[in-house]
Parts: C-alpha cells; sequence; structure tokens
C-alpha cells in the first residue's frame, strides 16, 4: 500500500509539473511566434528602407548631376559675362540704351545664379541629413534584428529543451498510465473475485449466524433452566471482573487509524512543501542569493528550514507504527497504546522546531519590510503574516499538550482520569478547528501578498514561481487542515465513549487488557472444539449387550482366525491342483493331435498298400477326420484363477516333457506380469489419492487464509477508495487554482505583448511619416 500511495503523489506531482510545462510551453509558444512575427515585420521595414534609401540615392545622383550641369551653366554665363564686360569697356561711348540692355541681362543672370546656388546648397542639407537620419534608423534596425534575432533563438532553444522534456514526461506519464491502468484491471478482477468470495462468506455468515442463534437459545435455555445463580449480580463480590473483548470497537479503531494516517500523510507532505518553498524564497527575495549574498539571519534560517524533513517525516512514521500495532486481536485503549508517546514526542520536536524558526521567520518579513520598493499594503500585510506566524505557532503548543496529555495513560495508570479524557478530545477538536481556521487566514494573506508584489516592477519570473508554489502548498495545508479537524469532530464520539469497561473498575488496565485476550483465546479454543463433531453417548443397557457380543466375539476370534487361516490354504491348494489339472488336460490334447496324425499317417499308408479294398471304409473314416480336425486344431483357450494359457498346435516333434515344462513357463511368466502390473496400479493409485487428500486440505487451508485476508483486503480497498476519491477532489482543486492562476499570467502577458505591438505600431507610423517627409523634400 505504500508503494501504491507513493505512484500516486509521484503521479500527481508529475501532473502537477506537467501543467505547469504545458501552460508554460503555450505561452512560450505565442511568444516565438509573436516574435517571428515582428522579426519579419521588421525584415519588411528594412526592405521598404532599403528601397527608400535607393530612392534617395538616385534623387541624390539625379542632383548631383543637376549640380554640375548648373555648375557649367554658372561657368559659361561667367565666361559670357567677363566677355560682355570687356565688350562693354571697348563701347563705352555707343548709345545708353545697349549698356542698359547689357546690365539688365547681367541682372538677370546674377539673380538667377545666386537662387541656382542657394537652391544648391538647400538641396544638399537636405540630402545630408536625409543621408544621416536613414544611417541612424538603419543601424537601429539592423541592432534591433540582432537583438530580436538572438531572442528568437533563446525562445526557440528554450522550446525546443521544454519540447523534449514534454515529451520525455508525456511518455513517463503514458508510461505510467498503461501500468496503472493494468494494475487497475488487475484490482477490478480482484475485486470481483473478492465480491464473489464476499456474497460466499456472507451466506456462510448467514448459516452461521442462524447456527449460532440457534445455539445461542439452546444455551440461554439451558442456562436459566440448569444454573440458578449469577455471579455478576454483586458488585462487591467481583472486583476481578474481566470485560469481554470488544470486536467491532477494534475495527473501527483500525479503521479510525487508517484514516488519520491518511490524513497524517496528506499534512507531512503539505507542510514540507510548505518550508521547501519557505527556503526558496528566502534565496530570492529580498535578495537573490545568487547575484548578491542574503543577511545572516536569512542564512540562519535558510539553514534551519533546510532541515525541516527531520522533524516532520517522523511524523508520519510513528503514526504509521501506531497504526500497524492497533490489530483486531489487540485491545486499544489509552492504557494500552504504547505507541502512542513516540508520535507525541516527534509532535513536541516538531512543535520546538517551529519555535526555533519563528523569530528567524519574523525577521525575514521585518527585512522584505524594509525593502526600498516594499509598498505600505506589502507592509501591512506582512505584519498580518507575522501574527499568523505566531498564532500558528501557539496553536501547535497547544495541540502539543494535549497529545502528550493522552499519551500520559499508557506510561503511569491513572495519570489521566476518565472524566477528564472527554474534555482533554474536546479541547484537542477544538484546536484542530483553530488550526485549520489560522491556516486559512494566512493562505488568504499570502494570496493578496503574491497579488501585491506582481505588481512590482522589480519582480522576477523565478520569484512569481516560488510564490505561486508556496501559495499552492499553503492552500493543500488548509485542505488537509480541515479534513482533520472535520474527521476528529465526526469521530469525537467514539474517541470519549471507550468501548471497553468492565463492572466493579472505573477503566481497563494493561493487566485487565492481557486477561481478556487470554480469555478471547480460551474461548476461540473452546468454540473450535465444540465445532468438531463429537461422538455420540450410547445407553447403559446397549453398551452391556455390546460388551457381551464384543467378549464372546474376542473368544471366538482366534478359532475363526485358524479357521480362516485353513481355509485359505485349503483354497491354495486347490487352486495350484486345478491349475496342475488343466495344464494336464492340455498337455493330454496336444498328445490326441499328434495321435489322430499319426493315425491318419498309418491309415494312407495302409490304404496305399491294401489297394481299394478298403477304399469305402478309409474314404468314411477320412470324412470324420477331416470334421474332427478343425475342433482339434483349434487353439485352446483355459482360464484360471491363476491366469489363462492359450495353446496352439504345432507341427514339430518336441517331446512330451519340453513341451509341458515350456507351458508351465510359460503361463506363470505371463500371470506373474499380469500381477505385477496390477500391484503397480494399485499402488500408484494410492500414492495419488494420498497426495491428492493432502493437496486438497492444503487447499482447504489456504482458502480459509485467502478468504480472511481478501476480507482485509477488501477493507483496505474501501479505505483506498475513500482515500483516492479525496485525492482526486484536492487534485482538482489545485488544478483549478494553477488554470486560474496560469490564465491571470496569460492575461498579463497578453496585455504586454499588446503594449509592445502598440508600440511597434507607433513606430511604423512614425517610419512611414519620416518616409513621406523624405519624398515631399
Amino acid at each position: 500500500m505504500a508503494n501504491v500511495t507513493d505512484l500516486q503523489t509521484k503521479y500527481s506531482k508529475l501532473a502537477q509539473e506537467y501543467s505547469k510545462l504545458r501552460a508554460q510551453n503555450q505561452v512560450l509558444k505565442k511568444a516565438v511566434v509573436d516574435e517571428q512575427a515582428n522579426s519579419a515585420s521588421m525584415k519588411e521595414q528594412l526592405k521598404q528602407r532599403d528601397q527608400t534609401l535607393r530612392k534617395q540615392e538616385q534623387e541624390m545622383d539625379s542632383l548631383s548631376f543637376r549640380n554640375q550641369q548648373l555648375a557649367k551653366r554658372v561657368e559659361l554665363l561667367q565666361e559670357e559675362l567677363v566677355t560682355s564686360e570687356a565688350k562693354g569697356k571697348k563701347g563705352k561711348n555707343k548709345a545708353d540704351s545697349p549698356s542698359q540692355h547689357g546690365l539688365q541681362t547681367q541682372n538677370v543672370f546674377d539673380e538667377d545664379l545666386q537662387k541656382k546656388i542657394q537652391e544648391n546648397e538647400r538641396l544638399h542639407i537636405q540630402f545630408y541629413e536625409a543621408d544621416e537620419q536613414h544611417k541612424r534608423q538603419e543601424a537601429e534596425l539592423r541592432a534591433r534584428l540582432l537583438e530580436l534575432e538572438r531572442a528568437s533563438h533563446e525562445h526557440q532553444a528554450v522550446v525546443e529543451g521544454l519540447t523534449s522534456k514534454y515529451m520525455e514526461n508525456t511518455e513517463k506519464l503514458q508510461s505510467d498510465k498503461a501500468r496503472l491502468e493494468l494494475k487497475v484491471q488487475t484490482l477490478e478482477r480482484e475485486a470481483k473475485e473478492c465480491r464473489l468470495r464476499t456474497e460466499e462468506c456472507q451466506q456462510q455468515l448467514r448459516r452461521c449466524q442462524t447456527e449460532l442463534n440457534r445455539q445461542v437459545k439452546q444455551s440461554t435455555s439451558v442456562i436459566q433452566e440448569k444454573v440458578p445463580f449469577n455471579d455478576t449480580k454483586y458488585n462487591d463480590y467481583n472486583s476481578l471482573n474481566v470485560p469481554p473483548h470488544n470486536r467491532r470497537n477494534q475495527l473501527k479503531a483500525r479503521d479510525v487509524a487508517g484514516q488519520a494516517l491518511s490524513f497524517i500523510q496528506d499534512l507531512v507532505a503539505a507542510l514540507l512543501n510548505f518550508h521547501s518553498y519557505t527556503e526558496q524564497r528566502v534565496h530570492i527575495y529580498p535578495l537573490d542569493s545568487s547575484i548578491e549574498p542574503i543577511s545572516p539571519i536569512n542564512q540562519k534560517f535558510s539553514q534551519y528550514l533546510h532541515e525541516n524533513a527531520a522533524y516532520v517525516r517522523p511524523l508520519e512514521e510513528s503514526f504509521l507504527q501506531l497504526h500497524q500495532s492497533i490489530t483486531e486481536d489487540s485491545v486499544t485503549v489509552l492504557e494500552t497504546v504504547l505507541q502512542l508517546k513516540p508520535f507525541a514526542d516527534h509532535f513536541s520536536s516538531y512543535t520546538c522546531f517551529l519555535q526555533k524558526i519563528l523569530p528567524y521567520q519574523l525577521k525575514s518579513f521585518e527585512e522584505e519590510c524594509d525593502a526600498p520598493l516594499c509598498t505600505a499594503a506589502l507592509a501591512a500585510k506582512n505584519q498580518e503574516l507575522q501574527c499568523d506566524m505566531k498564532k500558528l505557532a501557539s496553536i501547535f503548543d497547544k495541540l502539543q499538550n494535549y497529545i502528550n496529555l493522552l499519551a500520559l495513560p499508557s506510561l503511569e495508570q491513572d495519570a489521566l482520569p476518565p472524566s477528564s479524557t472527554s474534555a482533554v478530545y474536546t479541547q484537542l477538536a477544538a484546536f484542530l478547528h483553530s488550526l485549520h481556521d489560522a491556516v486559512k487566514e494566512m493562505s488568504k494573506h499570502y494570496n493578496q501578498k503574491a497579488a501585491l508584489e506582481q505588481e512590482l516592477p522589480t519582480v522576477t519570473q523565478k520569484l512569481c514561481t516560488t510564490t505561486e508554489c508556496l501559495v499552492g502548498s499553503l492552500s493543500s495545508l488548509t485542505i488537509v487542515t480541515g479534513k482533520i479537524a472535520t474527521f476528529f469532530s465526526n469521530n469525537l464520539d467514539f474517541f470519549t465513549s471507550s468501548g471497553y469497561g468492565s463492572k466493579g473498575s472505573v477503566a481497563l488496565n494493561p493487566l485487565q487488557a492481557e486477561t481478556m485476550l487470554a480469555h478471547k483465546k480460551k474461548a476461540a479454543a473452546y468454540m473450535e472444539a465444540i465445532r468438531k463433531p463429537q461422538p455420540q453417548s450410547v445407553p447403559y443397557k446397549e453398551a452391556l449387550s455390546n460388551r457381551r457380543v464384543l467378549t464372546s466375539s474376542t473368544e471366538s476370534r482366534e478359532g475363526l482366525a485358524q479357521q480362516v487361516q485353513q481355509s485359505l490354504e485349503k483354497m491354495a491348494r486347490l487352486e495350484q491342483e486345478k491349475e496342475h489339472w488343466l495344464l494336464e488336460a492340455q498337455l493330454g490334447k496336444v498328445r490326441l493331435e499328434k495321435e489322430n496324425q499319426r493315425i491318419s499317417e498309418l491309415e494312407a499308408q495302409l490304404t496305399a498298400a491294401l489297394g481299394g479294398k478298403l477304399n469305402s471304409q478309409t474314404q468314411n473314416h477320412q470324412e470324420q477326420e477331416i470334421g474332427l480336425q478343425p475342433t482339434e486344431k483349434e487353439a485352446t483357450l483355459c482360464t484360471s484363477l491363476v491366469g489363462m494359457l492359450c495353446t496352439t498346435p504345432s507341427v514339430d516333434h518336441v517331446g512330451d516333457e519340453e513341451s509341458r515344462e515350456q507351458l508351465i513357463k510359460t503361463h506363470y511368466m505371463t500371470r506373474v506380469g499380469e500381477l505385477t502390473t496390477q500391484l503397480q496400479i494399485s499402488d500408484s493409485k494410492a500414492v495419488h489419492f494420498h497426495s491428492e487428500c493432502r493437496a486438497l486440505a492444503k487447499r482447504l487451508a489456504l482458502a480459509e487464509k485467502s478468504r480472511e485476508a481478501l476480507a482485509e483486503e477488501v477493507k483496505v480497498s474501501n479505505q483506498n477508495v475513500t482515500r483516492l476519491q479525496d485525492e482526486l477532489t484536492t487534485t482538482k482543486r489545485s488544478y483549478e487554482d494553477q488554470l486560474s492562476m496560469m490564465s491571470d499570467h496569460l492575461c498579463s502577458m497578453n496585455e504586454t505583448l499588446s503594449k509592445q505591438r502598440e508600440e511597434i505600431d507607433t513606430l511604423k507610423l512614425g517610419s512611414k511619416a519620416n518616409a513621406k517627409k523624405n519624398k515631399g523634400r
């Protein structure tokens, strides 16, 4: 059962990790797809910028060509100006109208040249600014493209790693699923067999109950008629009266201990997770130990938290020993449960551990409050958590006191009066409910604190994951404590009402328990002896007559034995004589056949010698011989008590003595072989029947043992079914919590992605606007 429980816990842990990895994988896939789309859009933008750059280069070439043309034109105009000035100097004496016309032309050319120079300078400035802006944007886009490609490669590597890990976990989970399905099928088949056997056992139980009821009625009537006294009437004379063994109370106690063991195992798992995740959080927040060293107080706190398994694991082990000590044939009361003291000691050591780590935990919360980015709301939540931790430690301390009180009667008699036992159980149930309320309050405050920490700008993914795991462990701890409190309250009547009690004594002590078990064994042995069939009694007169017959038969037994012996010897002698005469008869038949053959030969010779005188007589005689030969030549078969002898006529001339000896030898050899074969067959049958009887007896004993074992397995299976149903509900709740957390995480990621898309859209619009401005220029 322990292996099955470990497999179930491992399977649930793997399922949780699988769901987390699957959700992270979906998020990373979406992020990779978005980054790929962004990189594709950036590449398109880069292509567009390259196109605009080429257009601007073409425009620059055209402007430089136009500039060269204008420079040549300016040179030509300057030359024309020089020539015109020279002509003007030579023709000073000419009329005023030509000089004025030349001056006007020169002024027009000067203005045109000045405009072209200004335009050329402006175009040079615009081209230089556009070129610088384009180079700067191109460098920024290339750097961003490299960064996005690097991030895409990193995301791709992370996705590949997660995919491989996901495939490995999937294969492992599939193999575990197949193995568990096979185990479930075998268990179902065994359960069907157990049901059939249970029905048979129930029928047998009904028959036994009817028989026992009949015997009880008969015994009651006999007691009422034949026993006129009752030694339990006066309590003063019965101070040593021993109570009867309550088997139903023992079965109930074992069932309750099994349920409590499953709850203790869940509690131990939740406490281990809570302390482990708290240790991880101390290394991450408020200072990350991978970047800078944490404070000495947190180092000591982490060291103490690392030792939590040494205090938590013994709780499960000691309670398992307590559950194993409660059997159907034992007496379970506070005075006889010796294994309760080790559990109380381990619980006290765990309470001391909580008291030891409490100051460090309070200092850790104070350091979180002293962090620079700690808000007022977060500091208030830390103060509430400090109060919750103090309350939790005090409740564990009170639980330790009451558990130690319950363990005292097993060490000292009359340490806890029966009147105080019910009060102790009632207070224990009340503090278990207080523990559930305290853990529930602490879980609520941690959830609120986690929500506030996610709003901080410096929060990391590692801190968020650790906080989520810590919150999950607190939720499982809340569920377990609630189950324990409900279970204890439901069974409070069973705890407070003792199933054993004797008239004349206040409580059951260990000596009375031993006496009770001894009487139980004696009663079982007596009932087993009664169950065996007893020989019926014989009347006195019939016994006297039987004695006379027995005496007379004893006197004549020797004579009868002698007569039987003589008869057997006579029968053997007669059988031998019979066999002898049968052999003589067979030898006589052989001789007769030989004589008949010899006579036929002599008659043939005689007929040949005498001729035809005796033809008629010889023919008649031959016809008679021919009619006799088939019967004489047939095989003779002789049966006797000794054996069977079969002889066939022979033509060979063998002597009478040799043939007789050969026939006797063959007859006795066949008879010896038959008797040997019959003897071997009889021996083998006897051995077979003996071994079969022994095997049937063993099978009957094994069937009885298997019936008892299967009844226990049915009980354990029912307990496992209830426990698995509880685990299923717990797993469903944890999955729902994880799905809600992942949905919140996805919403936050979608918000960040939408912000990034908006920024990219604004950058695209800005680049398009710059491109349009450059085209307009």
